[in-house]
């Protein structure tokens, strides 16, 4: 396996991010995206990190420009200003003991990248540039990368890339966190889940504390802190069998958050392990974010011609008695619309010969030499021997 590069810049030190960072305006535009992905998931089991997409997209933001910003900013609900701001604080305060954030900026070997996008990089995102050899070893490097950086959660990111993808920006984010108030393995027994193909039997942890609950006309809702970290999962329950991407609406999750008060919650949930792998150019184009993935993108403040010719994400998540453990990793992958110098050349600048020829049969048509391209006459048949 490749080594697993250190990712930081060199001369720019990360800074601290001012005090009013519209992180408010950036969640609810992560949260708007959230929605809409699971409205669009197309797996009964399905899980994806909201945040880990946006800051990918954040860092190209940091490059865009015209409509291709103007897109970026309105899908993902960026503010007119302070977005890098936002999501360094957001980095600073949610990455604990328990979570880990961390982004990257692949580029092919040689390519030069826009100095004040590297400098935006390093200074609110904390990553520097890590040249690679797209054609050789890029996807291995970039996999190494993220198996790390998410304890092995991730296997890989990447199954493979185009030897003509010029960049990749990677975002990260892995967690582990015992709950504040653990299940019971003990009381944890085989019973019925209604799921969507019919009944089944699964392991139903089971819990009686106190814990922030909430509940509306046709939903229940309870929180679930986890130990040491202002952290929790809120777990939302249908009243009946409306389809649960429904209860990832940003309206519903306001209510949940403005309606949560302290009751004696006796909880009942079953244990859960799988991933998610998402091609995200799909759903972001039916949300209106096209251009970036159109050949006159304009991220010239990266490199110019570039676009973002795919866009991935790999999820797991796994719940237990003992608390969560999970991890994704958002990969955009691009190239250049513009033809890149030919690695071949060939200079027809001395004699040469030539042969019109019918491919399938292989006859010469016509054949000739160019010994004096200047000679519009042909020259003089030259005598016999």
């Amino acid at each position: 396996m490749a080594a697993v590069p250190t990712l930081t810049a060199e001369g720019v030190e990360r800074v601290a991010p001012p005090g009013d960072a519209p992180i408010a305006e950036v969640a609810a535009g992560i949260t708007r995206v959230g929605h809409a992905l699971a409205e669009r998931a197309t797996t009964t089991n399905w899980v994806c990190s909201p945040l880990s997409l946006a800051y990918a997209f954040a860092m190209a933001r940091a490059g865009a420009g015209g409509e291709t910003a103007a897109e970026i900013d309105r899908v993902l609900g960026f503010p007119a200003e302070g977005t890098h701001a936002a999501f360094n604080a957001i980095s600073r305060q949610a990455a604990t003991d328990h979570v880990r954030v961390a982004n990257g900026l692949f580029t092919q070997h040689g390519l030069p990248v826009g100095a004040e996008f590297l400098e935006t990089l390093a200074t609110h995102y904390g990553t520097g540039v890590h040249p690679v050899d797209f054609a050789r070893d890029g996807a291995e490097v970039i996999n190494a990368w993220v198996h790390d950086t998410t304890a092995g959660r991730i296997p890989r990111l990447f199954d493979a890339l185009s030897p003509a993808t010029r960049l990749v920006l990677a975002n990260a984010i892995y967690l582990k966190a015992p709950w504040r108030h653990p299940f019971a393995e003990g009381e944890t027994t085989h019973e019925h889940f209604a799921a969507a193909g019919g009944p089944v039997r699964v392991p139903m942890m089971h819990l009686t504390a106190d814990l922030a609950y909430a509940a509306g006309p046709d939903w229940q809702a309870v929180e679930l802190p986890y130990k040491g970290a202002d952290l929790a999962m809120r777990l939302i329950v249908p009243a009946d069998d409306q389809a649960p991407d429904a209860l990832l609406a940003p309206d519903l999750l306001a209510a949940v958050t403005r309606s949560l008060v302290p009751t004696y919650v006796g909880l009942a949930m079953p244990r859960f392990d799988y991933g998610s792998h998402i091609d995200l150019v799909p759903p972001l184009k039916s949300l209106g974010l096209r251009t970036v993935f159109a050949p006159e993108a304009d991220l010239g403040g990266i490199h110019p011609g570039l676009r973002v010719d795919g866009a991935v994400q790999r999820a797991t998540i796994t719940v237990d008695e003992w608390g969560t453990e999970a991890a994704a990793a958002t990969g955009l992958m691009m190239l250049t619309s513009m033809r890149q110098p030919p690695t071949t050349v060939v200079s027809a600048d001395l004699p040469f010969a030539f042969a019109i020829t019918h491919v399938p049969t292989g006859v010469p048509l016509f054949a000739g030499v160019v010994g004096d391209p200047s000679d519009t006459k042909g020259g003089r048949q030259q005598p016999p021997r």
